[in-house]
């Protein structure tokens, strides 16, 4: 009967590869973004904001503007000083 083939070393153990964890990375600001990218980071923010406040309706508009000036002030800031 022939037999199971293993390793040149002489190793027949599986060697596990350390990993580093998984880090967030701070978000890149690109310069060339479109405006759709924009508009879901604003979204976003706005949406934050939103749950911050305790989820109290009625502050959309404020919540956006604000979410829009930040974000803008990111990609853009030369305009917001």
């Amino acid at each position: 009967m022939a037999r199971a083939k293993s390793p040149r070393n002489g190793n027949t153990r599986n060697k596990q590869v350390a990993t580093a964890p998984r880090v967030n990375p701070a978000p890149q600001v690109k310069k060339n973004s479109s405006p759709l990218d924009l508009e879901a980071e604003i979204r976003r923010r706005a949406y934050e904001l939103y749950e911050q406040r305790g989820r109290t309706p009625g502050y959309e508009n404020e919540d956006w503007l604000v979410a829009e000036s930040e974000i803008r002030a990111r990609y853009n800031p030369q305009q917001s000083a």
